[in-house]
């Protein structure tokens, strides 16, 4: 302990002082980053063992944050003692420096919190109720925080500079006109999503599709400038958002029932049970337990075709779910043939009948013969 006291004294003596300092100065910010890494992963393993989910999206915010502040404010006391050996006015820069990276820390620690609380209502959206915040409006309301946060923290940064807000405002009103011409289609996808979070014609998981161009699929992601589509042959589609501001978007997945709409026709030898299949057909659809009798249900001989006596059955299911919808209808389809074979009937297909003259009678072949010429 004497040659280390002594070795000290020698240091200092010779004018290395601030070196020690210096050095001393970086090994308590190794050790205080150490100690605050660990410190914050042993909080976040007891705080994940609550049900509270806010104290996990604060700890998880400030982690990263925490841990670069250390280092700014390590590097600025450094620097300091540096500057005050050197003589130098690098103080002024790392005064600076350090304001800028502050706010900057502080920002990323905002934006990180934001971002967080947007995963956690995300995931535990309820998009099936209509009081409830679906996922579209969650994203947009995160987007414009974090734009919100992010345009004042650079603000805040340039007035540390020494630049007037006002001026820079000033130039991004002027600046603004002239970027609006040269990106006009940016502007126009970028105003175009923001419709679609207003207007919320469609949500992220909606199957949408549009009879003016050739877009159908389900709503993966909607972004300021593009919305992805994934089609139903798995392919990512990619639309600008403008798109969506001059086109008809219609969405299948809001509808409250699906329809079935099918005509069945009977054969014209049939018509004496027609109004009896018809009647069976319709009290059969009054009962099935899939099908929605607040809704429209008709059931009525319709038209005289060529082949057939036709009737239709116009009704709606309680399901809107597709796969599940398609064994209603055939569960339904199955029902009335079982209704027209009981009543002796039989379905109608495309016939043609050839009304030969009297004494005219035609062979395998296909050879006319006269009442006379047989033999």
């Amino acid at each position: 302990m004497d040659k280390l006291s002594g070795g000290w004294q020698h240091v200092v003596q010779e004018g290395y002082g601030w070196a020690a300092e210096v050095f001393v100065v970086v090994v308590l910010t190794l050790l205080a980053h150490f100690v605050a890494v660990r410190v914050l992963y042993r909080l976040q393993l007891q705080l994940q063992k609550t049900k509270n989910l806010w104290d996990d999206i604060l700890l998880e915010s400030m982690s990263r944050p925490v841990a670069y502040l250390i280092w700014v404010i390590g590097i600025a006391w450094a620097a300091e003692l540096v500057d005050k050996q050197s003589g130098t006015s690098i103080l002024l820069a790392v005064s600076v420096a350090r304001d800028v990276l502050i706010i900057v820390l502080l920002a990323m620690f905002v934006v990180r919190f934001i971002k967080q609380v947007e995963l956690k209502l995300v995931v535990g959206a309820n998009v099936d109720t209509e009081e409830g915040i679906d996922e579209t409006t969650i994203m947009a309301i995160g987007r414009l925080l974090r734009a919100a946060v992010i345009i004042t923290a650079v603000l805040v940064i340039l007035q540390s500079l020494g630049y007037s807000i006002q001026g820079v405002l000033a130039f991004g009103g002027i600046g603004g006109i002239a970027v609006g011409f040269a990106a006009k289609d940016l502007l126009a996808n970028f105003f175009g999503g923001l419709m679609i979070y207003m207007d919320r014609p469609f949500s992220v998981g909606d199957w949408v599709r549009s009879p003016d161009k050739e877009i159908e699929g389900t709503v993966e992601h909607i972004g300021w400038r593009l919305t992805r589509i994934r089609t139903f042959d798995k392919r990512p589609l990619y639309v600008p958002n403008a798109v969506f501001t001059h086109i008809a978007v219609e969405n299948p997945s809001r509808m409250e029932n699906r329809r079935i709409f099918e005509t069945i026709g009977l054969r014209y030898d049939d018509a004496d049970q027609l109004a009896d299949i018809v009647n069976s057909v319709r009290a059969m659809l009054q009962t099935h337990p899939e099908i929605d009798n607040t809704k429209t249900l008709i059931v009525n001989f319709n038209t005289f075709s060529s082949s057939s006596l036709d009737f239709f059955v116009y009704t709606f299911t309680k399901t809107t779910e597709w796969v599940y919808f398609h064994k209603i209808k055939e569960d339904v389809l199955l029902k009335i043939l079982h209704i027209i074979s009981e009543h002796g009937a039989d379905m109608a297909y495309p016939t043609s009948t050839v009304k030969l003259p009297d004494g005219l009678l035609v062979n395998h072949q296909n050879e006319e013969f006269s009442g006379d010429d047989r033999k």
